[in-house]
């Protein structure tokens, strides 16, 4: 294979099949605060039918299950196929802890530009919910593609598309690196629903009313029938965004040669950035310094053998590149290709990587939650607050040993992909910081526990000591003063209530003061102390108070 080098700035590059998955991590909120273990998918099939429940690939007679199924199965390490696929055994237990539910009323999507490029429709492979079992967190995953675009209108594709709400809004108000209309056809090719980032009142009313972002109305639609958590709308299953309205993404790119591309090419391509004809950097040349070590994969790029096709791979956290030959089967075969790499394995593996993410934002949340609505001085919101916490401490749990993986796979370059994600995410540092927010709180809710255990035994050890008194004198007499020993039993009856009321209010009263008893024993037994001072802090104590 001949190489070549990139083509001068305006040269077109033609893309033949392109695809690009966009992955929206949600946070969804409990109904209710309980220690139950949430099935939201159940309750989402429950109020609506736009959603249907998709078996694995491993609910089929076995004479049907695919090679690519099988090629996608064992790229991956034991713990993570059981959190994939399920687990199964002498029980026959499959189940996976992840559910994922799908839409399939919606066919295409028309994207119109703000100016320059024709409007371009892509056609839509799936639109899927993933849930996670135990854990408040949805991610939706849109998956589109197209033939035969020109890579800048890719680059300003991969740029405008997947923007939940504008930034801002430009001297025409439309919204600021968003499309000019995003538009969702049925089978029948009518539009169901569209953009709205041009309704600028909505969105500001929004955010002055709810303190929070709010979403186009294309997307919304998409999510029904969940709901904002802000929203007035009925809906039984709500949700809240975690982060920036600018959605993760992959893309899939086949052209014709890829060392034709530039550098800038592929900065921009997994920056995120706006495409340029003069094809000038977005950053830079200081930035950009380390970029093929911070961002590409190359073990498959520019290699001497000539029978390696070119194919490279590109991870920034937000973005993840795959560009190759598309006149090579080794990457555009959609059974054992990277194309089908691209869509199931690499796919998955930054689910997974997005899905951490998503987890760890969502606890740092609910703890911060926690905290703000603590009300020290209040029992009952001190009660709530250890109930909260207590169950965040057991979810926490079973995320780091059911979800919590450091490797997906041994092999190349899933595992360099899988580390980079991480890397450009942070979720190592993230995790880190949040198990030491949980250990504090968990600490916190001992540390209360034996201080109010401590309390009681101070409590207890005054009553005994004051009741000490009354025993022995009683012991000391060693008689009865009262001789009743054949007295009626309503006269005996009548002498142990009136002996049990006043022990009784006795007994009350020195745990009712037991604080200020506790404090008088102590300043009783300090021999530094002279005894008018001990004597002035017993009279205090009488007072109600103490020194």
């Amino acid at each position: 294979m001949t190489r070549h080098q990139p083509t001068t700035p305006g040269a077109t590059h033609p893309v033949r099949h392109f695809r690009q998955i966009l992955l929206w991590p949600l946070q969804l909120m409990p109904d209710r605060e309980s220690g139950s273990i949430h099935r939201h998918w159940e309750r989402l099939g429950e109020e609506n039918k736009p959603w249907f429940e998709v078996n694995d690939e491993f609910h089929v007679d076995p004479a049907h299950f695919q090679a690519r199924h099988y090629s996608e199965f064992v790229t991956f390490l034991p713990s993570v196929q059981r959190f994939l696929y399920g687990e199964g055994g002498a029980n026959r237990c499959h189940n996976s802890p992840i559910r994922v539910l799908r839409r399939a009323d919606l066919k295409t999507v028309h994207l119109t530009f703000k100016e320059g490029n024709a409007p371009v429709t892509l056609s839509i492979a799936h639109i899927d919910l993933y849930f996670f079992y135990d854990i408040d967190v949805v991610i939706l995953a849109v998956e589109v593609f197209a033939d035969d675009l020109d890579l800048m209108v890719i680059q300003e594709l991969l740029f405008r598309f997947g923007r939940t709400f504008p930034p801002g809004w430009d001297d025409q108000g439309l919204g600021d690196h968003c499309l000019a209309k995003v538009e969702w056809l049925d089978r029948e090719g009518q539009v169901v629903i569209a953009s709205d980032y041009e309704n600028r009142a909505k969105f500001l009313s929004f955010v002055c009313r709810e303190r929070s972002a709010g979403i186009s109305a294309d997307w919304e639609y998409l999510l029904a029938p969940m709901v904002h958590h802000t929203s007035s709308r009925a809906g039984g299953l709500r949700y809240r965004q975690l982060e920036y309205g600018r959605m993760p993404m992959m893309a899939y790119l086949a052209v014709d040669d890829p060392s034709t591309l530039s550098r800038a090419d592929f900065v921009r391509l997994v920056l995120g950035t706006r495409g340029d004809p003069d094809d000038l950097a977005p950053c830079s040349e200081r930035f950009l310094a380390n970029f093929e070590a911070e961002y590409c994969h190359d073990r498959y790029w520019q290699v001497a053998n000539p029978k390696v096709p070119d194919t490279r791979f590109l991870c920034s956290g937000h973005a993840f590149i795959t560009v190759g030959e598309a006149g090579s089967k080794f990457f555009t075969d959609s059974e054992r290709g990277v194309l089908a790499q691209f869509r199931h394995q690499y796919f998955l593996l930054g689910l997974i990587a997005h899905f951490h993410k998503a987890a760890l934002l969502m606890f740092g949340d609910r703890l911060g939650a926690a905290v703000t609505r603590l009300e020290i001085r209040d029992p009952e919101s001190v009660k709530q607050f250890k109930r909260v916490i207590r169950k965040q401490f057991a979810t926490f749990l079973r995320f780091t040993h059911r979800y919590w993986f450091h490797e997906v796979s041994i092999q190349s370059p899933a595992k360099a992909l899988f580390a980079m994600y991480r890397r450009h995410h942070g979720t190592d540092s993230l995790f880190n910081d949040i198990r030491l927010e949980v250990q504090d709180m968990a600490q916190y809710l001992e540390n209360d526990g034996l201080r109010r255990q401590a309390n009681t035994v101070v409590r207890l050890t005054v009553v005994t000591t004051f009741g000490l008194i009354g025993t022995v004198t009683t012991g000391f007499l060693g008689m009865n003063l009262l001789a009743e020993a054949d007295a009626p039993l309503s006269t005996k009856l009548l002498y142990f209530i009136l002996t049990l009321i006043p022990s009784t209010i006795i007994t009350l009263y020195t745990v009712m003061i037991s604080k200020r008893m506790a404090d008088l024993l102590e300043v009783l037994s300090d021999e530094r102390l002279t005894l008018r001072k001990k004597l002035g802090f017993f009279t205090g104590t009488w007072k109600g108070g103490g020194e």
